[in-house]
């Protein structure tokens, strides 16, 4: 018996590393597990978001569940795709509910002539069998390949800069103010919140130089110990800038205080699993919102994760020589699972998680390093107490060496060459500026077409590049569009 197992325990590796094509990558089964871990921390924080914004009532309109239910599903169906990524597409590379899609779901679409929570998850639903098409004929990894190689490599730094800013943001290191956006609060660093963003930056750093194995892992590991041991004995509570909710404390901590209360261990119950009604808003806002909607909807997932996808790949060394990265159909065959998935489930559509950026600078280069991330998110069910404890200023240092990482490619542009560099800029500066990867994409894109246009060569644009402006133009004009139909 005790053979048998020391035997299996041997094969093992053996079965994983041939699996996922651990050495041929260039990792190890250590930095797979490391940079799961590091990807699950940084993007934790979706747990305690999510809730919260799929929870608010609007007009009488009640949410699918409690926050503890909507935090379980959040969990069960982010673990069950993230796990898919890995075994099915062999990448490095997480999911869950999107930011941005939920806060349109919660704030634009609930309430609108009635729509209900279930009625936007329809939506949603509908939205990822649409992109599901897209992918299996093959034309949403057309559209990918026929993107010029130096905007491929500007989505990447533009998005290094983003997570970089949205890191800032989230610590309330970098606010907005008297200006759009000032240091700290009122030109100035204040509060132990941002100490522990420092300490956890600067350690990180310290870490990296030294060319220390998990950095980024030790990096969070210490500053959400500093952070417990300082909410112990300061008492600092949750930031809030709003009276409405209680006294002002703009020097708390970001999203999650780091206490634990209670028994660490819960047991979950995901309710929301299910409630969704696939045509229900059609006798709420009539067809032509609900194509305009859906549109708005498939646009920001269509290209979202193509820039992710773009950047993770090439933060790990793992793009071809075109620019794409390996098994591209099966990678967006998930992705586009992952949105039908967060509909049905309740909790919005999931999609690519531009933190795992931060599972690779760690070492992850191998679907495994998603399957460690999923079973996290699984485990997370039991363990929502725990997971809560990290507060944004102990995983947000990680974003901001994951983005100097990343902005390292921006040596890989011709700066001398216009026609290249002029929409490689606003690829870049339109995604931390516009606060969205989809904003970039598409001004890149309609830039790039201007350029050629402009230097006379209209024959070297690939035709799904026109096809794909076209869509970009819809897309920034929707609001004047939808005024002109007569549409709410």
């Amino acid at each position: 018996m005790n053979t048998r197992i020391l035997a299996l325990g041997r094969a093992i590796p053996q079965i994983l590393n041939r699996f996922f094509r651990i050495t041929e990558r260039g990792s190890t089964i250590a930095r797979e597990v490391r940079g799961g871990v590091v990807t699950f921390f940084t993007m934790s924080y979706i747990l305690v978001l999510n809730p919260l914004i799929l929870s608010a009532e609007h007009e009488g309109i009640a949410p699918l569940g409690t926050t503890e239910q909507i935090a379980a599903g959040t969990a069960l169906v982010a673990g069950v795709m993230t796990i898919l990524m890995g075994l099915i597409a062999n990448y490095p590379m997480a999911l869950a509910a999107g930011l941005g899609i939920n806060a349109m779901v919660a704030y634009t679409l609930v309430g609108m002539n009635g729509m209900t929570y279930a009625d936007a998850m329809g939506l949603i639903v509908i939205e990822g069998v649409i992109i599901l098409v897209l992918v299996l004929t093959g034309f949403r990894e057309a559209v990918f390949k026929a993107v010029p190689s130096h905007i491929k490599t500007a989505i990447s730094v533009g998005i290094g800069l983003f997570i970089a800013l949205i890191g800032l943001v989230d610590a309330k290191v970098v606010r907005a103010g008297g200006t759009p956006l000032e240091l700290g609060l009122g030109g100035s660093l204040q509060g132990w919140p941002v100490l522990v963003f420092l300490f956890g930056l600067f350690l990180m750093i310290i870490l990296h130089v030294r060319k220390v194995k998990g950095s980024i892992l030790i990096g969070i590991a210490a500053s959400t110990v500093l952070a417990a041991i300082i909410e112990a004995v300061a008492h600092l509570g949750a930031f809030n800038d709003d009276e409405k909710h209680g006294p002002l404390n703009l020097t708390g901590w970001s999203l999650s205080v780091p206490s634990l209360s209670g028994s660490p261990v819960e047991m979950p119950h995901p309710a929301t699993l299910g409630q969704f009604s696939l045509l229900g808003s059609l006798n709420k806002v009539g067809i032509v919102s609900v194509v305009l909607l859906v549109f708005s909807l498939l646009l920001a997932d269509f290209f979202d994760t193509m820039g992710t996808m773009v950047a993770i790949g090439a933060e790990g060394d793992l793009l071809d020589e075109s620019g794409n990265p390996p098994r591209t159909r099966e990678i967006l065959v998930v992705d586009s699972l992952a949105a039908v998935a967060g509909g049905a489930g309740g909790v919005s559509s999931n999609t690519a998680y531009v933190e795992s950026a931060a599972g690779v600078g760690e070492g992850a280069r191998t679907g495994l390093a998603s399957v460690v991330t999923g079973a996290l998110f699984l485990a997370s069910m039991f363990l929502a107490p725990v997971v809560s404890m990290v507060p944004y200023e102990a995983a947000t240092p990680a974003l901001v060496v994951v983005g100097f990482l990343m902005m390292t490619q921006v040596t890989d542009i011709d700066w001398k060459s216009p026609e290249i560099a002029l929409p490689a800029f606003i690829t870049i500066i339109m995604m931390p500026f516009s606060y969205s990867i989809t904003n970039g994409i598409g001004s890149g894109f309609i830039a790039y077409l201007v350029v050629q246009l402009a230097r006379g060569r209209v024959r070297q644009i690939h035709p799904l590049m026109w096809v794909a402006g076209a869509l970009f133009v819809v897309y920034f004009t929707l609001t004047p569009i939808r005024a002109i139909l007569g549409v709410s």
